[in-house]
């Protein structure tokens, strides 16, 4: 799963695929194997109470690893992590394998948490890029970082020494689209940007010759099957802005974190989105203004943020 976001620059229109009906989730899905990981981690750990609460853990300590370990406690029937930076909404505990006391602790409430990432939980502690891999929603993983995988700075900031084993207990409380996922919409009207896909989802857009419309154009690209977006939502998108004059990329937020502030980045875009469902890919071509220029804007409605974000 480790990858670097293709760059706008090459991709070419062979990257659409238009040979199908519908643009779906990657075949990492069906490749996702979490057994053979163990190695005794959930003999030497128990865990009680429900997924998405704070949990009641015991730890046989002194708790030792030669290797990071982990095992679904809970395995949820959600939708399955397959990408480093799809968003998730993650709670977790973190224990002390020498003492089995807890060192750290998420808030523990859904409806206040941001999203995050593999990528953003692994640049804090790089073991959880496995523990997290191929996981579904729903489900509650124990997990056994040795000091290398957590992270020396990590040991000496929770006051754990330097030679134990952090053990996690993660709620995979839930897992938003990667990408658009849905039917491929045609759309007729002439002199608009062709977008063009790579096979991670970044898309490309390609801005014709013609002038930029004088009014706002907006178009459903790919159309999701999940609940529409509210003007009272916080949509959870990706989205790539380009130039019309110059076709130049503007902003784009692949290969980052998913954006829950769309509202506040470009408010006729969230306007637009409104009435949409998850899973869609949008275009929003927004005209010259005296404050901002002609642009085609592309955005994948990933889920909606929890209401209570900031």
């Amino acid at each position: 799963m480790r990858k670097t976001s293709a760059v706008l620059a090459t991709l070419s229109l062979a990257a659409l695929a238009l040979t199908g009906c519908s643009v779906t989730a990657s075949s990492a899905d069906a490749s996702c194997d979490r057994t053979g990981h163990a190695n005794g981690i959930g003999d030497a750990v128990t865990v009680d109470g429900e997924v998405g609460s704070t949990p009641d853990v015991d730890i046989f300590s002194p708790l030792r690893l030669t290797q990071t370990s982990f095992t679904d406690a809970v395995t949820g029937d959600g939708r399955r992590i397959v990408d480093d930076a799809q968003p998730i909404i993650v709670q977790l505990s973190i224990y002390s394998g020498e003492t089995g006391e807890k060192v750290f602790a998420t808030s523990y409430d859904s409806d206040s948490t941001r999203a995050s990432s593999i990528d953003s939980w692994a640049s804090q502690a790089p073991g959880l890029a496995d523990v997290l891999e191929c996981a579904t929603a729903g489900s509650r993983v124990v997990a056994g970082l040795t000091p290398d995988d957590f992270g020396a700075a990590n040991l000496k900031g929770f006051g754990m020494a330097e030679d134990d084993v952090a053990v996690f207990v993660v709620d995979v409380v839930d897992a938003f689209h990667p990408r658009a996922e849905g039917s491929l919409q045609f759309n007729d009207a002439q002199g608009m940007p062709t977008v063009v896909r790579a096979p991670d989802g970044t898309p490309g857009v390609i801005i014709p010759d013609s002038a930029a419309p004088k009014k706002q154009v907006v178009q459903t690209l790919i159309l999701g099957d999940g609940e529409k977006v509210t003007k009272d939502d916080s949509p959870l998108v990706h989205f790539t802005a380009v130039g019309w004059d110059d076709k130049k990329v503007i902003q784009s937020s692949w290969g980052q974190q998913a954006v829950d502030q769309m509202a506040q980045i470009a408010p006729p875009v969230a306007e637009a989105l409104v009435g949409h469902p998850v899973g869609s890919q949008v275009l929003v071509v927004l005209p010259k203004t005296e404050n901002s220029v002609a642009m085609a804007v592309v955005v994948d409605i990933l889920g909606i943020a929890p209401s209570a974000a900031p």
